[in-house]
């Protein structure tokens, strides 16, 4: 398998899924980079194209390989690893394993907290709060959608802060904000057409929801978001303990 032949010992597209996988392990064929077409795969390894299809969708299930229409397939890349135990940001989770991260703000306005959100942060319903829409892409590929709710008081100037340049989690630090933990929730939806889109998927690919309630150190809820991940892009562990 790792010479990348060919033999009939097990059904070939399992094979020939191994000797892509093994060449991108290797990189040979590197994250974000087209893999062979079909034709070349079929003249190379003298099998037929069902098997070679087959085999390329395999990986494209696992997140490995990605179809784009009309210019072939990719490598994906491995998948990023999100610690649930640990309270941070995108930005600085993406920069501990070593992925180049970037986000980018659709939508920073104020609005009413209104009967939810006031429950939520404990304040009047006429409180404003902040509401900020980014997509967060690690190494240029879109991974996640972000709504994020934080109340006006809690950091009063953020409307002239530049969320492109600075990470939530950088300016929190500005403002001697310390968020210690945090109650997190997930589910599994699938996303409007607009936003589907932004992520790269089809419109009734599932999404991984996370809504997060942050408290700080004197158990004031500061934030409250709403994520939503590619499962292709995302691998989320958590740990347990038994007493």
């Amino acid at each position: 398998m790792t010479s990348g032949k060919i033999s009939y010992k097990s059904p070939v597209y399992l094979q020939l899924r191994e000797v892509i996988r093994n060449k991108i392990e290797d990189g040979e064929y590197l994250p974000g980079t087209a893999i062979p077409s079909e034709n070349e795969l079929v003249e190379t390894y003298r099998i037929n194209r069902m098997t070679v299809r087959s085999g390329i969708d395999a990986l494209v299930s696992e997140g490995l390989l990605k179809r784009v229409q009309g210019k072939g397939v990719y490598v994906s890349g491995p998948k990023v690893e999100r610690d649930l135990e640990v309270l941070g940001g995108f930005t600085q989770t993406m920069k501990k394993r070593n992925i180049n991260p970037n986000t980018k703000v659709l939508e920073k306005s104020l609005r009413k907290a209104g009967e939810k959100y006031s429950l939520i942060f404990d304040i009047d319903k006429g409180d404003e709060i902040y509401y900020i829409k980014r997509i967060c892409s690690g190494e240029k590929e879109p991974i996640s959608i972000d709504e994020i709710f934080i109340p006006k008081y809690v950091i009063p100037k953020l409307k002239g802060i530049d969320l492109n340049v600075f990470s939530i989690y950088e300016v929190y630090d500005l403002y001697n904000i310390n968020l210690v933990w945090a109650y997190q929730t997930l589910d599994i939806i699938t996303l409007d057409p607009r936003d589907a889109r932004m992520l790269g998927i089809e419109e009734d690919s599932p999404v991984m929801l996370f809504e997060c309630t942050s408290y700080d150190d004197n158990d004031k809820v500061i934030e409250f978001s709403r994520t939503y991940t590619r499962g292709d892009k995302c691998n989320f562990n958590v740990q347990f303990n038994r007493d």
